[in-house]
């Protein structure tokens, strides 16, 4: 099979201008000119200050069983977050949901990444609970496929998610360059 190098490089440069391609092409957002210079320089990834932020502030409201059982660990859900989103999720979520996923984030807007983790630590709560008694929860989730979860069976969630914290994320993830 052969594709069209010239269709791909149009919509690679398309995307490009869409700001969900900032979180979803991680390291075109680091090397972006629009990032601040102390943060460029810095080994502290963009998505981590932003969409992982975000992650860990909605876990302690939505999910505090799941919040103390990551600080109980020893470890934070960024830092599991931020592996997921970087490699957007690939040998993590069956392939049809990583598309799911991209798609979502693309025409739903950038903050889904961070409504999609939530939602991805809620459908696996009872597993997390459980390794981190068995004090292997940091294995689990590093080295683990994310079983059973379906983009469209949390997708209400997801949108419930939205509609209580839209104003707040979003805002705070298309501003990553204001110091």
């Amino acid at each position: 099979m052969r594709g069209s190098y010239e269709r791909s490089w149009k919509l690679l440069q398309s995307y490009a201008t869409l700001s969900a391609s900032a979180y979803m092409w991680a390291p075109r957002m680091h090397r972006s000119i629009h990032l601040p210079a102390n943060l460029a320089s810095s080994s502290i990834p963009p998505l981590l200050f932003s969409s992982c932020h975000n992650i860990e502030l909605l876990m302690q409201v939505e999910l505090p069983l799941v919040y103390s059982a990551f600080r109980m660990s020893g470890f934070t859900a960024s830092q599991i977050c931020q592996l997921w989103l970087k490699q957007c999720f690939w040998n993590y979520l069956d392939w049809s949901e990583v598309c799911s996923y991209v798609t979502i984030c693309t025409l739903l807007g950038v903050d889904y990444q961070v409504y999609m983790c939530i939602a991805i630590l809620r459908h696996l709560q009872q597993h997390i609970l459980h390794h981190q008694q068995q004090q292997n929860l940091v294995i689990f989730l590093r080295e683990q496929p994310i079983i059973d979860f379906k983009v469209g069976k949390h997708l209400e969630y997801m949108k419930r998610l939205e509609s209580r914290y839209r104003r707040t994320v979003l805002a705070d993830m298309l501003n990553f360059s204001k110091p």
